[in-house]
């Protein structure tokens, strides 16, 4: 038997039917303990076998080692939403418009999270914010007990013989803390601030707009994102013995909508988008759709209207989008100039989407469409081309990558791999994307339908083949009871109580507990 298994080795699992690639696995793991037990005491009694049979039993785990496993190249977005080029939408976006021609576009994917920190951390551990307990922007994740030693993302594959990089904004701000005693990553590329560089004074002076935008600095490579793109170029640029992982992450359009001009030239400034906004939107909202914002530091719609300034407000925001396209663009130049583009794996994606005046608010903490739907997409080699219009999550990114890459999927992960949909975007998915807002309140998203349900019971439904825009609030028409009743089910019963510390978290921490509501530890009022 021996003298085939080095045939075996060879080959990749996923060259297997599924059976077979079970045995393949089975025959890697008895591999690596014969060859542990030889080494301990063979040794010692038989070294003329040890020889011979060592050198059989690591041809059996040949195919662990990872001098032929493919690279991953993670371009991570923050606040970026589906006003996207290949999305349909106004931003101009030639860069991730060309890798998403030559990958798998999916056109419903949805965050788990609205924020920041509980969003990253989810699809970087594979669990949903109601499995940890991570809600808000604090505590970081590895300051709770219960889950510091959850293997992360880039833990895993560096496990598994990658050199991994993390350059920028990949987890929340600040984290992870530079004193760290378990890395995160191999290699700490260029961090960089949101907060830098800053005007001299801000651009908005507006009562009730509480965060800035306009055309600064003047270069592109004064900016923060430019300096990690550079700082990606030159982990791709550089030589690799072993495959890599490296996660990139950049800020635009994160608020402050700081871009230089050249990016906002590319729009008439007369003609930026705006979204539809009826009058009556928010009439048929439950209160508590209304108070899940309560604290956060985020404008609303009134106050920059009056201004007179919601359309150089989405002018900023798109040319953020716009400039952030040419970082990736530097990137992916740089990739395809390292010799290893035909070896590597890219995903791109944002952590979750961003109002523009829709539903009379901005930016994000919300459970409706524009701030749950993220531009994803997988290309490279074994990635197909095409669109899919299945719901699929942030939390499908981890097992997907384990499965391209051929390495074990860890227990426990709660997000599905996309393997399916990447060679056939139209295959078959059973299960629909969920995002949570706080504790106990979630929206699923189907290809037909949203259904929200708040933490205090109260409900919204939309038809999404006749109310793409989330106008028409169907949850009190008896018609659609059954679809209320399937679509509920997918709700996690038990969400985890929030860890703590999140109480103290800046922007406003909701909770809802024995028909009260509590905002950062204190009673509030919701309203009538």
């Amino acid at each position: 038997m021996i003298e085939h298994l080095p045939l075996l080795a060879g080959m990749k699992r996923s060259h297997f039917p599924p059976r077979v690639a079970l045995v393949h696995w089975k025959m890697r793991q008895i591999g690596s303990l014969l060859k542990a037990f030889t080494q301990q005491t063979v040794r010692m009694t038989c070294p003329g076998f040890f020889c011979a049979f060592a050198f059989a039993a690591s041809d059996v785990v040949a195919a662990d080692t990872p001098a032929d496993r493919l690279n991953v190249l993670f371009i991570l977005v923050d606040d970026l939403n589906d006003q996207i080029g290949w999305l349909g939408g106004a931003g101009i976006t030639p860069n991730m418009d060309r890798l998403a021609q030559r990958g798998t576009l999916f056109a419903n994917a949805h965050a788990q999270a609205p924020w920041c920190s509980p969003s990253r951390t989810s699809f970087l551990t594979g669990k949903r914010p109601s499995t940890t307990g991570i809600y808000a922007l604090t505590p970081w994740f590895r300051n709770v007990p219960a889950l510091r030693e959850l293997v992360t993302l880039p833990q895993h594959f560096a496990a598994h013989g990658y050199e991994t990089f993390g350059i920028g904004k990949v987890y929340h701000e600040g984290c992870p803390p530079a004193n760290q005693p378990t890395p995160e990553f191999s290699v700490m590329g260029y961090q960089g601030n949101w907060r830098k560089p800053q005007p001299s004074k801000p651009f908005v002076n507006t009562p009730g707009m509480r965060q800035d935008f306009g055309q600064f600095p003047d270069r592109d490579d004064q900016t923060d994102d430019f300096k990690v793109a550079s700082s990606a170029i030159e982990c791709l640029g550089r030589p690799h013995t072993k495959p890599f992982f490296i996660a990139v992450g950049l800020r635009r359009p994160h608020y402050p909508l700081y871009a230089p001009q050249q990016w906002f030239s590319l729009y008439d400034p007369q003609n930026v988008w705006l979204p539809e906004v009826p009058a009556t939107d928010r009439d048929d909202l439950p209160r508590f759709a209304r108070a899940l914002r309560l604290g956060n530091t985020e404008p609303t719609l009134g106050p920059i209207v009056n201004a007179g300034l919601w359309r150089s407000h989405n002018h900023a925001y798109l040319a953020c989008v716009s400039f952030v396209d040419n970082q990736i663009g530097r990137i992916l130049d740089a990739l395809e100039q390292s010799g290893e583009a035909h070896r590597t794996v890219i995903v791109l994606a944002s952590d979750h989407g961003f109002h523009l005046g829709e539903k009379e608010l901005f930016a994000k903490r919300t459970l409706w469409e524009r701030a749950t739907h993220v531009p994803l997409i997988f290309a490279g080699p074994g990635v197909g081309r095409g669109t899919s219009k299945r719901p699929v999550e942030l939390l499908d990114i981890y097992p997907t990558l384990t499965e391209i890459c051929g390495l074990p999927t860890p227990p426990g992960l709660e997000g599905e791999s996309l393997g399916a949909l990447l060679r056939d975007p139209s295959a078959a998915r059973t299960r629909p994307a969920i995002t949570g807002q706080m504790q106990g309140s979630f929206a699923v998203r189907t290809e037909d339908w949203r259904y929200i349900r708040y933490a205090d019971g109260s409900e919204e439904l939309y038809d999404h083949r006749e109310d793409p825009q989330e106008f028409l609030n169907l949850a009190a028409d008896q018609r659609w009871t059954s679809v209320k009743t399937e679509l509920g089910s997918w709700i996690p019963k038990h969400p985890a109580d929030p860890v703590p510390g999140s109480e103290k978290t800046a922007g406003g921490y909701l909770e809802y507990r024995n028909g009260a509501a509590f905002l950062n530890g204190r009673t509030v009022d919701l309203g009538p």
